[in-house]
């Protein structure tokens, strides 16, 4: 049987996963998601050509969460789905290593004891990765799982980069800029070498644009400042997260408003962003689809642009200069319409928009002559960590 490699996503009621063929390099077979995971779960499942190649419902009210639906993936693929596929390994995408984990590791108890530790820094993503790494133990034993930690890319940072102006026994005890998103920026950075070498070898500002949304400033392919943070909810707006705001916010909240820690959370997690502002989506497309009608949607778009090209200018400031802009993730690859908004802003900068080549998204969309490239490069996070599952599994590291 041809060994294949698992790579799982967790959310909080999602579970995305692809499946690799182990070779050299990983060759994606499959892709796809079980969505609504305690309310109406929904399975698709496409093959690497994006063809669908099967779907699944259950009825409104059913409750899969994590463990059944591992049990339904694999069971799935045991129906022959996966064919005369082996599964050797899987790999997950773990958004918080803290500051232990610099690089990608095999799971075992310590592990995972270690990743329960840092469950308050990412509340909205750990539980569930950890939640799929049990289920794939209870139901897979014998397979090893391995790590990769979207907090990994951004630790050699400068230690400027990296502090709060807060006493140091605070910073030593963990309280830091991490920045996330490092899977993205990782797979960004391997491809600009073959994209654009000078901008490989000098100074560019990625854009993960998204639900999630954030910004790095790369130095020859590595991170020496990023927009997010102690934790994901810094930076830029985003679809229902604040980012930047004044700690003196939350103090007034909490002392006028008499909002407690699970009011806060909810507030800057699930209420503000995009949502927040328009009062209407957290989904780009749909504010785009209103901006002419409806003010508040024009206002969450103009904010969003706006805060874009904020951190743009102070990120080129951390790199002394810029080479070229990156747009990546959900709205940077298909939203023509921000990326020319952020160009068009950046100008400055010396970008010079080319409007045909964006509306076809790219890949180049600056002029030829332009002194500073913008790129449009969708990103492929499960590649990144395919070839690290990979890595580790036939070093056997522990």
């Amino acid at each position: 049987m041809s060994p294949a490699i698992l790579i799982l996503n967790a959310g909080s009621s999602s579970l995305k996963f692809s499946v690799f063929r182990d070779c050299d390099p990983p060759e994606l077979l499959l892709r796809g998601q079980l969505e609504s995971l305690v309310t109406e779960p929904r399975f698709q499942a496409r093959d690497a050509t994006g063809r669908i190649v099967d779907e699944q419902s259950w009825p409104a009210g059913t409750n899969l969460g994590h463990q059944r639906a591992i049990e339904f993936l694999f069971d799935w693929g045991r129906r022959g789905k996966l064919g005369e596929l082996k599964l050797v390994a899987a790999g997950h995408r773990i958004v918080h290593g803290g500051m232990k984990f610099t690089q990608p590791v095999r799971l075992d108890a310590a592990v995972i004891a270690e990743l329960e530790l840092l469950v308050p820094l990412a509340p909205l993503h750990q539980p569930h990765h950890l939640a799929a790494i049990r289920a794939v133990a209870n139901h897979a034993p014998t397979m090893p799982q391995f790590a990769c930690f979207d907090t990994s890319f951004h630790r050699g940072q400068p230690f400027v980069a990296q502090r709060y102006a807060i006493p140091r026994k605070l910073t030593e005890s963990g309280i830091q800029r991490y920045g996330f998103h490092g899977m993205s920026y990782e797979y960004i950075a391997s491809r600009l070498q073959a994209v654009d070498p000078r901008a490989a070898a000098g100074r560019t500002v990625v854009a993960h644009l998204g639900n999630g949304a954030s910004m790095c400033a790369l130095q020859a392919g590595c991170s020496v400042a990023t927009t997010m943070g102690f934790t994901p909810l810094d930076g830029l707006a985003m679809g229902t997260r604040c980012g930047a705001i004044d700690p003196g916010v939350l103090l007034y909240l909490m002392s006028h408003h008499h909002m407690d820690v699970e009011g806060l959370e909810r507030l800057l997690t699930h209420e503000s962003g995009l949502l927040g502002v328009s009062g209407i989506s957290s989904d780009m497309r749909t504010l785009l689809e209103r901006e002419a009608t409806d003010a508040p949607a024009a206002e969450a778009i103009d904010l969003f642009v706006y805060r874009i090209t904020r951190e743009l200018g102070s990120l080129v400031a951390a790199l002394g200069g810029l080479d070229a802009i990156v747009f990546t993730g959900g709205i940077g690859e298909h939203a023509p319409l921000i990326r020319a908004r952020v160009c068009l802003s950046a100008s400055w900068l010396g970008v010079e928009f080319d409007a045909p080549s964006n509306q076809q998204n790219g890949p180049r969309i600056s002029r030829s002559d332009s002194p500073v490239t913008a790129w449009v490069i969708p990103t492929n996070e499960e590649l990144m960590i395919a070839l690290h599952t990979q890595q580790l599994l036939k070093s056997k590291s522990p």
